[in-house]
């Protein structure tokens, strides 16, 4: 995949096209301390959220093993799920299904002061509904006709919409699908549809070109992220983020634990709890 190029574009903007240059294996200790301190920024970055009543619509889209799921994680392990709420819709029902297409996903926009996770979005439409034969083509291309005016319309009513694809090479897909086969932990992820999507690259590789060709918007652009490395991916789209949801540290009062009552008679109860066994 190639970066877009835009000789009108600034520094900045040629330095977010700009292809990245071959990196060593990051290491777990600088991946965990980079994290860590990326996570207070995702702290103080809730707090401001909430303060000034943002909203923020953050969409992950991707082939399977891309990497979705973990950088989501890593997203939101260290904030509260109050503010940054993840949506992961299952297929429609058949309800669902006789809908407008957009109506399952306008009621999961945020609302002032939420953050808003999409793992798979009203995308899915572009992506593995397309390639799998759940949409016609019609569909697709009413889809992709109709999404410019659905996003201006989230923009134009004051939500920071961020959309991003995790880009995985074939050889790193095989590898991470062939690890899930025997990985216990991992046997859930590896479904009869996954199968299916593996066997079609190239039919998710023209879905994916024309969803940026028609959705790779000015004021709703896609910024890719190249995910064989799945630490330095989630660094950079955290990062990434960061930079491009302004805020500021609220000033914190310090903070004082008050004296623990006294225990005024209080005896321990003599009730015979089960308690967890301790095997470890």
């Amino acid at each position: 995949m190639k970066a877009k190029s835009n000789k009108a574009a600034d520094e900045n903007k040629l330095a977010e096209t700009a292809p990245a240059e071959p990196k060593g294996k990051l290491k777990t200790k600088d991946y965990e301390k980079e994290l860590a301190r990326l996570h207070v920024e995702l702290v103080k970055l809730q707090e401001w959220v909430v303060h000034k009543g943002l909203k923020v619509c953050v969409v992950f889209e991707g082939r399977d093993t891309a990497g979705k799921g973990g950088t989501i994680k890593a997203l939101t392990e260290r904030v509260s799920p109050r503010v940054f709420r993840v949506v992961a819709l299952p297929a429609p029902s058949d309800r669902e299904k006789s809908q407008m297409y957009m109506q399952r996903y306008v009621a999961h926009l945020p609302a002032a002061g939420e953050i808003v996770i999409w793992d798979r979005s009203w995308y899915n439409r572009a992506g593995v509904e397309r390639v799998m034969g759940f949409a016609s083509d019609e569909k697709v291309k009413r889809f992709l006709q109709g999404v410019p005016l659905f996003e201006r319309a989230m923009v134009e009513n004051g939500i920071i919409l961020l959309k991003y694809w995790l880009e995985v090479s074939p050889e790193e897909q095989t590898r991470r699908l062939k690890a899930r086969i025997d990985d216990g932990r991992k046997t859930w992820k590896l479904t009869p549809m996954d199968l299916k999507s593996y066997s079609r690259w190239y039919d998710y590789s023209r879905a994916r070109d024309d969803m940026f060709a028609a959705t790779d918007l000015d004021f709703a652009p896609w910024f890719v992220a190249k995910s064989d490395d799945k630490k330095r991916a989630r660094l950079n789209i955290i990062t990434h983020i960061l930079k491009h949801v302004p805020y500021e540290a609220l000033p914190r009062e310090k903070v004082k634990l008050p004296a623990r009552q006294k225990p005024g008679g209080y005896k321990e109860s003599d009730h015979p709890v089960r308690f967890v066994a301790e095997k470890f």
